[in-house]
Order: C-alpha cells, then sequence, then structure tokens
C-alpha cells in the first residue's frame, strides 16, 4: 500500500488526536483505522508519518514523556540540589501522575523506544545528582531504573484493576474476590491490600525502594 501524503495532516495533530482517542476507547481500541477517521482522511494517509502502529505508539510515548519533562523543567536543580531522595521520590510521582493522564497510559508507555533524545539531558542531570550523592554510576542506574520500572509497572496494574475514570467503571470488586477466597482468609485479606487506596500503595512501595536503594547500593 502505498503511503498518502496529506499536505493538512502532520505527525504532531497525528499524535495528538491519537492520545484523545486512547482516552475515549483504550488501547485495545485504538487503530490507525480509527485515528484516521477522527481526523477525516483515509487511513493510508498515516503511513506517510508511521509505518505501523508501533511507531505511533512510540511517538505517543514519546510525547507523553515530552509533556512530563515540560512539568518538571528544574527540577534536577534547585530545590533538589544534592537531594537524591527528594529528586528520586517527585520524579517517580511525576511519571506516576503523568502515565494516569491518560486512558492506558502505562501501556503505551511501556516497553516503548523513544523517538528523539529529549529525555537525555533531565536523565543525565538526575543520574549526576545520585553519582555526586555517593552512588557509583552502576548503583545509581541501578536504582534509577529499578524505582522507574516499579512505577510503570504499577500504573499498569492500577488502571487494570482501579476505577476507571474515562470509561466511568468502579474497578475490581474486592468483597466479591473476599467471597471467593473465604477459604484462605489471608490471601482474601490481601486484595484490600492490592486493590484499595492505590494512592497509598504506590507511596508505599517506593518507600521500600528508597529504604532498599538506599541500604543496598548507596556509597557501595
Amino acid at each position: 500500500m502505498t503511503p498518502q501524503r496529506t499536505p493538512k495532516l502532520d505527525r504532531k495533530q497525528v499524535v495528538d488526536t491519537a492520545l484523545h482517542l486512547l482516552d475515549e476507547v483504550g488501547l485495545d481500541g485504538l487503530t490507525l483505522r480509527a485515528i484516521a477517521a477522527r481526523l477525516d482522511v483515509k487511513a493510508p494517509a498515516l503511513y506517510w508519518h508511521f509505518k505501523d502502529k508501533q511507531a505511533l505508539l512510540d511517538e505517543m510515548a514519546t510525547e507523553i514523556m515530552r509533556r512530563m519533562t515540560s512539568r518538571t523543567t528544574g527540577a534536577e536543580s534547585g530545590p533538589f540540589d544534592g537531594d537524591w531522595r527528594g529528586l528520586y521520590l517527585t520524579t517517580m510521582r511525576t511519571l506516576r501522575a503523568e502515565l494516569l493522564r491518560h486512558r492506558d497510559g502505562a501501556k503505551v508507555y511501556s516497553g516503548a523506544r523513544f523517538t528523539d533524545t529529549s529525555y537525555a539531558a533531565g536523565l543525565d542531570a538526575s543520574l549526576r545528582v545520585l553519582v555526586d550523592a555517593g552512588f557509583t554510576l552502576d548503583g545509581a542506574t541501578r536504582a534509577w531504573y529499578t524505582a522507574y520500572s516499579y512505577t510503570i509497572g504499577y500504573v499498569i496494574e492500577e488502571q487494570a484493576m482501579g476505577p476507571d475514570p474515562f470509561a466511568g467503571e468502579a474497578g475490581y470488586d474486592v468483597e466479591a474476590r473476599a467471597e471467593r477466597l473465604a477459604a484462605h482468609p489471608l490471601a482474601a485479606e490481601a486484595g484490600r491490600v492490592m486493590f484499595q487506596d492505590f494512592d497509598a500503595g504506590f507511596e508505599g512501595g517506593l518507600a521500600l525502594l528508597l529504604a532498599g536503594v538506599e541500604a543496598t547500593l548507596l556509597g557501595r
């Protein structure tokens, strides 16, 4: 199929439309055909800008990253100058908040290959704060990537199991789960920890990571 160039269409317009449509239909419902229909063009017109859906998802993830970066510009210095703990916690909280801005945002972001290097300056500065605080580069990288992976994974589960503000769904029925697991009281009660109050759950896990990172990687 030969891509059709449409003068009125550009990459940013496609990505912005895709992100808006994502909030309406979720990742499973996001197709190039649906995006083209929303833009009032034929589907082949999108192939001029993106060779396939994965290429578009990569650009969507990059745009999410750009928006997050624009909201945290300067955070690597100033109030976090030398405060690696504050930087560590705030960056992961910001990443979670940005992923939650979009339905299935964490799934789009997970495993994406960024299409530019706009993330690099912030990452470099953040790692510098950790290295200056006493981490080796290997330790700083491992500490950062572990929290990064935790945050993305947590939000994937949160968006799958928690209330869905985009679809107006209540989320996983913890009480029904407890009834099914009545013969296994500890497993039943664990559901209240895992599937309720996702804010508290995220903060608890992040605190565990911070303590572990400090105990095992700082100064070693």
